[in-house]
This record gives C-alpha cells, structure tokens and sequence, in this order.
C-alpha cells in the first residue's frame, strides 16, 4: 500500500497531499487587496516552497489549474506566469474564470506535480 503524507495539515485542509510519486497542492492565492500580478508572484512563491518541502521543484509540474476572479486579467497574470515557469518543462495549464474564496482575490493556482 502506498503511504500519504499531508503537509501542513489543518482543520479544513492540507497545504499539500503526496501520494507515490505525486504531490498535490491546494489553491495557492495572494493577499487581498494586491492587484493580479502581485497575487500571482506570491501564490507562485508558495507554490516553489511547498514543492521544495516535499523534494520537488516547479520543472516537475505536471497540471496547473489557474482560477481568476476575472478573465480581463488573463492578460495581466500571463506575463507573471511565463517568467515564473521553467520553459524548458512548461506544465499543462488550464486558466477559468471563477469566484474565489474571498472577494479581494484574483488569482489562485492548484499544482500538481511530480516528486
């Protein structure tokens, strides 16, 4: 049987579930208030360090689901994206629009990736 490891767990969640080989992170948001871009560049500093936590690293990422509270900003948080990613492992990527958990955030991202 494979063993599950939850890192940072909580009353409602864990920061991130590995199972095997593969880790999973919940949404990774911003502060309220930022605009898109400065939402975006601290959810995806999250994002590098709880795959560092479980040794992994964002060249590992196999799936990326962004949510923005407003698609207008798509061409905002894409640029932020792109500098952040490792072009030569880009993940699979899928952005929507959605309402998010608090009214002043824009942006979140799920990640899931290998270890």
């Amino acid at each position: 049987m494979t063993t599950i490891q939850r890192i940072e767990p909580g009353a409602r969640m864990s920061g991130a579930v590995v199972h095997g080989n593969t880790v999973y992170l919940s949404g990774q948001v911003g502060h309220e208030g930022d605009d898109v871009q400065t939402q975006a560049r601290t959810a995806l500093a999250e994002v590098d360090r709880l795959l560092a936590q479980v040794g992994s690293h964002k060249s590992r990422i196999l799936q990326a689901t962004i949510w923005l509270a407003d698609m207008a900003d798509f061409q905002a948080m894409n640029p932020v994206w792109e500098a952040w990613i490792d072009p030569a492992n880009p993940p699979a990527r899928a952005t929507g629009e959605a309402r998010l958990a608090a009214p002043g955030l824009k942006f979140e991202v799920i990640i899931v990736a290998a270890i």
